[in-house]
């Protein structure tokens, strides 16, 4: 793809003019090009900008720690459960995958994980409940995304993911106990955040827009459980004090 080159000064400047919230690293893995979406993000924490990570997880401790001061959220792949496959079709490990979650956890970076399900590879009840145990036993509250694949590039022998593959996916998610569980690259189902408490539906999506939203200060206005969320800076103290108070952050 054709690219233009532009320092970090430049990056954030048209943020700004765009009126952007957040930068978002991704479609390249941000480690890939560290240096730059290091020297990109202070300039943007600077400016009043959120930065977000989107990542393969395959990252050293020492990379992360560099980058945790301006780095707010990070939305991680893990790719499935098994080493050997990991190896095969990703070239890596998987353990390192593994640690960098949970140290995005514990240095208090908002944390998201998304799951690629491709038929025959991932998407075994086994492999499955494995990944969403790990991420229950590390926080419950760990927003999980199962994304439907679809046949390109290297991976064109394999089918695309159907609906009942996710709907599986997506149950075993909420048996393991995970409170949000989301579709990706498939329209008009589970989609919205739910109280997991009450099953009120709290932020109503279509697909990348927010059609309605009915939190309360942070809270379910039915059951007033407190949503675990990024909110505005008051609203988001408050809920992560109650959170911590009934021991559910890790």
């Amino acid at each position: 793809m054709p690219g233009k080159k532009l320092t970090p000064t430049e990056i954030v400047s048209l943020a700004l003019k765009a009126g952007c919230k957040s930068i978002a690293y991704t479609y390249t893995e941000p480690t890939v090009f560290f240096e730059l979406a290091d020297d990109t993000a202070k300039l943007a924490a600077a400016a009043g900008l959120k930065n977000i990570f989107v990542t393969n997880g395959y990252m050293t401790p020492e990379a992360l720690r560099i980058i945790r001061p301006y780095l707010d959220a990070a939305n991680t792949d893990l790719k499935g459960f098994d080493d050997k496959r990991y190896r095969r079709l990703c070239g890596a490990k998987l353990q390192p995958v593994l640690d960098s979650i949970r140290l995005t956890k514990e240095l208090g970076i908002w944390l998201e994980v998304t799951t690629l399900l491709i038929p025959g590879h991932n998407d075994s009840d086994e492999e499955l409940r494995q990944i969403a145990l790990f991420l229950k036993d590390l926080d419950p509250e760990i927003p999980w995304h199962l994304s439907a694949f679809f046949p390109a590039y290297k991976m064109i022998e394999a089918e695309p993911t159907d609906r009942e593959s996710l709907l599986r996916a997506w149950q075993i998610g909420k048996d393991a106990g995970l409170h949000y569980v989301y579709f990706g690259n498939l329209p008009a189902i589970h989609q919205d955040t739910v109280c997991y408490r009450c099953n009120k539906i709290l932020i109503r999506r279509a697909e990348f827009f927010v059609e309605s939203n009915h939190l309360e200060q942070g809270r379910c206005p039915s059951c007033h459980t407190a949503i675990y969320g990024v909110w505005d800076s008051a609203i988001s103290s408050a809920v992560a004090q109650e959170h911590i108070s009934t021991g559910a952050i890790s």
